[in-house]
């Protein structure tokens, strides 16, 4: 009896484990990915996960939201797959890649193909 409770002892120990590292964080992620999409309004900066990048004009329902992408083009959006939603008055950060191109890394007269045949 006492073997058969030392060898079941590693499986419990990974399974907390588990639980800590991996399931509680993705439950709290997903709580938080639900208070966001919950809160969405009207003139929130919106992205999904298409990579579509608009701004709320309308909250339809529950389900939908209707952002506008261009000036006058208008789609219907599932909430579910909105992945990140900015106040209207937050501004857009410049992104990572960017700020990590050496002037090197540029093309030379704007031809994407000069810097293979260079002259």
């Amino acid at each position: 009896m006492d073997q058969g409770l030392t060898q079941l002892l590693p499986l419990v120990l990974i399974g907390v484990v588990f639980y800590f590292l991996l399931i509680r964080p993705q439950q709290k992620r997903a709580k938080q990915h639900r208070a966001m999409i919950e809160a969405v309004r009207r003139g929130d900066s919106v992205v999904t996960a298409g990579g579509i990048m608009g701004k709320v004009t309308k909250v339809r329902d529950d389900n939908v939201v209707q952002i506008e992408v261009a000036p006058e083009v208008r789609i219907d959006v599932v909430k579910s797959t909105l992945t990140d939603v900015k106040s209207k008055g937050e501004p857009v950060a410049a992104s990572p890649k960017d700020d990590d191109k050496a002037e090197g890394d540029k093309p030379e007269g704007g031809n994407p193909v000069s810097k293979f045949f260079k002259k």
